[in-house]
């Protein structure tokens, strides 16, 4: 074998050495980042969650609302992701205690029974104004000392959480806004933020946070703002104290 040849078989033997390792690596790499994206979301391989969301009042059967099923949409890519079998249920149907299967309840909480009741037992420091005879001040939340009015199509909040409780300890996630294009905003930011939010709150860490949807009327749910993160505040039990507005 001449001297030529031989360097040419060493190149190809280090190419394909190189190759293979390349791909344990990038393997290895894409099973550790699944690994953390099902114990984030409580979805082992092969697992059941389910989503509660709004019945649409508007239709003689049930359908959900526009925004709520664009969110549910976004959920699903990462739970065929995850390997996982979700269930769709609207708001209002028995459903079990939490903790036994992961849960995402989207919707607005002066409507959503389900979210509703996850707000008291989960986060006793948020209140949520049910609005007077009129309306005026309906979803206005209270939280941390400070209130976030509405203001459709301009200024609108949604808050976005990860709880953990009950038996079996797989999570809740709530997305509970304002207006429906706000659930889909929080469930956006939560999909497009899962490696980062994990990485700061922990696989199984519990959060709450505060975010501000900037006018959806041009913009729909793409501009999103942290506002803050109020997990401290949303899951102790709030004092009875007057609150003073949010700016």
């Amino acid at each position: 074998m001449d001297d030529t040849l031989l360097l040419l078989t060493v190149a190809a033997v280090a190419l394909v050495v190189g190759l293979a390792a390349g791909w344990a690596v990038q393997s290895a790499a894409v099973r550790r980042r699944l690994a953390r994206e099902r114990s984030f979301f409580g979805l082992p391989e092969g697992s059941e969650c389910v989503l509660v969301t709004h019945r649409d009042s508007s239709s003689a059967q049930w359908s959900i609302p526009r925004h709520d099923a664009l969110a549910l949409l976004g959920l699903a890519a990462v739970i065929e992701n995850c390997g996982a079998h979700p269930e769709v249920a609207p708001h209002d149907t028995g459903l079990q205690g939490f903790g036994a299967r992961t849960e995402f309840c989207v919707g607005d909480p002066t409507a959503h029974r389900r979210l509703a009741a996850h707000l008291v037992s989960l986060l006793p420091g948020v209140a949520v104004h049910p609005g007077d005879e009129s309306g005026t001040g309906r979803g206005t939340f209270a939280v941390g000392g400070s209130s976030y009015r509405v203001e459709p199509g301009a200024v609108e909040y949604v808050l976005l959480a990860r709880l953990t409780a009950g038996e079996g300890g797989r999570p809740v996630f709530l997305a509970a806004g304002q207006r429906p294009v706000t659930h889909r905003a929080a469930v956006r930011h939560l999909v497009r933020n899962r490696a980062r939010l994990a990485r700061k709150h922990g696989a199984d860490g519990q959060f709450c946070l505060l975010l501000k949807v900037v006018n959806s009327q041009a913009y729909g749910p793409d501009v999103v703002e942290l506002v803050a993160d109020v997990t401290k505040a949303a899951t102790t039990a709030a004092e009875s104290k007057g609150h003073r507005a949010a700016s």
